[in-house]
């Protein structure tokens, strides 16, 4: 594998590592602290979808598998 596939590869997981971040954050609060953060939730949804189709489009463009 080429450094340069690498480095894409390691870039892909960072971008799917934000989407699973904001995931764990939207889980924590269903979770813990539904009544209090519920608030929160749309903004966060927006975040995750954006953040998934970022790191969709990185994928796509790179063509990764």
């Amino acid at each position: 594998m080429s450094e340069e596939i690498k480095d894409l590869k390691k870039e892909l997981a960072k971008r799917k590592r934000i989407a699973i971040d904001i995931a764990s954050e939207i889980h924590d609060i269903v979770e813990d602290s539904l009544w209090v953060d519920y608030e929160k939730m749309p903004a966060l949804a927006k975040k995750l979808v954006a953040a998934v189709q970022e790191a969709n489009q990185f994928k796509a463009d790179n063509a990764l598998q």
